[in-house]
């Protein structure tokens, strides 16, 4: 019982003391003992490497999870140590209601078939970010962490108690200056050399620690090489996956199918898409869809070979389905409207729309 109070009493004195002592140099009433120009530069490179890790750290935790919700939750389960619950990301849920819509609007219409091989296609993508994440969270965020919260926290605790033995130091140099007699200045001498060591030695331990910052670093750089190749893995996973898709769409549609394929509604302008087919052209304003040479074909009332420039739903019995790169031989009737020509392949035939055409020599 004694020893503990005895204890308590001796930390109480030291805390004062170092309180006095810091109170006292931060009025300019004290002498301050100054590190060394390279253990200075340790403890700044230290400081500068947490900062700059954290802001690194949250800023990709955002990249990787936009939604601030979803972070906050992912944070108190690993706080829980239990598993986060399986969501899917925003991806698959536009892949869903594109799927969703497509078999609504029907998977026969140009429009429904094109959602369903767009949703396909998001949930691919969206399957590629879900590695990406995963991938990140093992080979950088966790390094990351794992330096804030295991070897910082170390060099902080080291650096306190560099400070800490600072403090004392200073104080004994104070005492000393204002021992008068004899017996005080012998003690204060004694206290002096006991602080001095101490200080020295957690300088040293501080220092040592500090200089692993380096080789945390080196580690950081390998962790940064394993993030960007993940990166460059999904991005040239979701180019791929865009560039198939396109090569299947070809280009919107100038004409939109009616849902109960039925009837068609009257040609609206097309949009401009980049065609995977260095020949092909994409179709343009309703001035440019009747070219001189579909001019010629249908005033001379004879046939021509035309190629498929994209793949073409039937919208009912009347009209042919194309592919994309067939030749088919083209030709028109009286009384067709001028954006249809009659399309012919073996024994089928039906109306085909100008627009994905084009005449061959």
């Amino acid at each position: 019982m004694d020893f503990n109070v005895k204890k308590l009493a001796a930390d109480a004195g030291t805390f004062l003391s170092r309180a006095v002592q810091f109170t006292e140099e931060k009025f300019g009433q004290a002498e301050k003992t100054e590190l060394d120009a390279h253990l200075e530069n340790l403890l700044a490179k230290a400081e500068c490497t947490k900062v700059w890790t954290e802001k690194i750290m949250k800023q990709t935790e955002v990249l990787l999870q936009p939604n601030p919700n979803a972070r906050i939750e992912e944070f108190v389960y690993e706080k829980l140590e239990r598993k986060a619950p399986s969501r899917i990301n925003t991806e698959e849920q536009l892949a869903q209601y594109m799927n969703d819509a497509g078999n609504e609007f029907g998977p026969g219409t140009a429009y429904g078939n094109a959602l369903i091989k767009c949703g396909e296609t998001q949930k691919r993508i969206g399957v590629a970010h879900r590695e990406l994440v995963q991938t990140a969270a093992i080979n950088f965020l966790t390094p990351l962490r794992n330096f804030i919260e295991g070897d910082y926290k170390t060099m902080a605790k080291e650096k306190k108690l560099l400070q800490n033995k600072r403090l004392d130091l200073d104080a004994a140099k104070t005492r000393l200056k204002k021992a008068r007699v004899t017996e005080a200045r012998a003690a204060a001498e004694q206290e002096l050399r006991i602080t001095q060591s101490e200080f020295d030695r957690q300088a040293e331990i501080t220092r040592l620690l500090l200089e692993g910052i380096s080789s945390t670093h080196a580690h950081h750089l390998r962790c940064l090489n394993d993030f960007v190749e993940a990166q460059m893995t999904y991005f040239a996973q979701s180019y791929q996956y865009m560039l198939d898709l396109q090569k299947q769409l070809g280009s919107f549609p100038s004409t939109f199918v009616s849902n109960n394929n039925q009837s068609t509604l009257a040609p609206m302008q097309s949009v401009a898409v980049p065609s995977v087919s260095a020949s092909a052209q994409a179709p343009s304003a309703k001035s440019s869809l009747v070219t001189s040479g579909f001019t010629e074909l249908k005033a001379s009332n004879g046939s021509r070979k035309a190629r498929v420039l994209y793949d073409y739903d039937a919208a009912n019995s009347s009209e042919l389905s194309l592919l994309a790169d067939e030749v088919i031989t083209v030709y028109s009737m009286p009384g067709m409207d001028s954006d249809w020509l009659m399309g012919e392949r073996g024994h089928q035939k039906g109306k085909v729309p100008i627009t994905y055409l084009e005449l061959l020599n």
